[in-house]
């Protein structure tokens, strides 16, 4: 089974080998017909510790490396704003 690719902005990186990654999703509401944005927030896997505030990376689903973490850092788009 494929592993889900998401694209997000880091929000966090004060962790040891871990990241937190805010990924933002758009959708059209059934009743209203208006665009809703939604974001959530994932604890990534960074064994580099590479990941910069306000970077754009691209996260995968791994097995499990902890309680939180079910992610890791594959790619990274852009540097830090």
């Amino acid at each position: 089974m494929p592993r889900r690719v998401m694209e997000g902005t880091v929000v966090s990186n004060k962790m040891d080998k871990t990241a937190v990654v805010k990924v933002e999703r758009t959708f059209l509401h059934p009743l209203f017909k208006k665009t809703v944005r939604k974001s959530k927030r994932y604890h990534a896997h960074d064994e580099a510790n590479k990941a910069q505030l306000g970077q754009i990376v691209e996260i995968q689903e791994c097995p499990p490396r902890s309680k939180l973490k079910r992610w890791e850092i594959v790619s990274f788009k852009g540097d830090a704003a």
